[in-house]
């Protein structure tokens, strides 16, 4: 396992990140234990959940689990989504922020999460009263760092401006945006922008819900049949052709279609730590494969070429 900058934090994390949103669901607190034990025992000490994952029970599985190890894991977690039916139970006011921090730590059973993002842009919420909220949660130590996830460049950008000019506003570290072999819209301008402002990237979906995996070719199940919001997301012809054409790739050259998928996100200069998710060990030790595979430019460029290069963001 290698250890890489977290963007101009100081600080050094795998190059793998455990995504725990299985925990507490397909996974059960038995097997979230064997999945997290394992991760440990490969190296990865970055760990990433959210508030709403399991409403709330995935944070307690963890919390349950880490108390040992909690100086060893780069632990982040999230606010803004729904947690409740009250009208201010949700969004990135000061006070959702503040109230969701410290149910987190109650359920984590920590005193500080090492990594907060803020899940999604409000736009009800003026982002310098969110970042204000994060400032004053890092001046008191219940967070370290402050990070954001699904927002578009622009949106990162204008973040990063307030934070230059307000002293009590935390500035941005790392962002999460989605990103794999058939969703390649962040390369258009979220990772050339991470990569000029020292942001870390920690990308999610790299396995694209598994369908880059070739599981749902041999018909298998899983999330594409199971959610809708991943039915919608992946429900393009064109993404299941390209992922038909790389998992025949992967098999051709003795890759593990889920190893060679996290290994091309891994690949990208301006990724961090690419987050794996799993249902299983099994699961989680196919994707771990991913450690044996280091991918060239020419070796990237063979890869990228089973999809569709998205245009670049001054095409006229």
């Amino acid at each position: 396992m290698k250890y890489v900058p977290f963007g101009r934090t100081g600080i050094r994390v795998s190059q793998l990140c455990l995504g725990t949103m299985t925990f507490g669901k397909e996974a059960d607190e038995a097997t979230s234990v064997k999945i997290m034990d394992r991760a440990l025992d490969v190296g990865i000490n970055f760990f990433d959940t959210a508030n709403v994952y399991n409403n709330g029970l995935t944070e307690e599985i963890i919390g349950r689990w880490m108390g040992p190890h909690r100086e060893s894991i780069i632990l982040a977690s999230k606010a803004h989504f729904p947690t409740g039916d009250g009208p201010n139970e949700r969004g990135s006011s000061r006070r959702n922020i503040t109230l969701s921090v410290e149910k987190s730590l109650k359920r984590l059973g920590t005193d500080w999460l090492d990594v907060l993002y803020l899940h999604r842009w409000d736009d009800e919420t003026a982002i310098e009263e969110s970042l204000e909220a994060l400032g004053d949660l890092i001046a008191r130590g219940k967070v370290l760092y402050a990070a954001v996830s699904n927002f578009a460049a622009w949106q990162t950008m204008k973040a990063l401006g307030v934070a230059a000019m307000a002293s009590r506003a935390a500035t941005i570290t790392a962002i999460q945006p989605m990103y794999n072999l058939v969703k390649r819209q962040a390369e258009v301008e979220i990772l050339p922008q991470a990569q000029a402002e020292g942001l870390a990237v920690c990308p999610y979906n790299p396995l694209a819900a598994g369908l880059l995996t070739g599981k749902y070719q041999q018909g298998q199940s899983g999330r594409l049949h199971e959610s809708d919001m991943y039915k919608e997301r992946y429900k393009s012809q064109q993404y299941w052709t390209v992922a038909e054409a790389f998992a025949g790739y992967a098999r051709e050259h003795g890759y593990s279609p889920a190893a060679l998928a996290v290994a091309w996100v891994a690949s990208h200069p301006a990724v961090t730590a690419p987050i794996l998710g799993a249902r299983s060990l099994e699961q989680l030790n196919d994707t771990l494969g991913c450690l044996d595979i280091e991918l060239d430019q020419q070796a990237r460029a063979t890869v990228s070429a089973l999809s569709i290069d998205p245009p670049l963001a001054t095409d006229r």
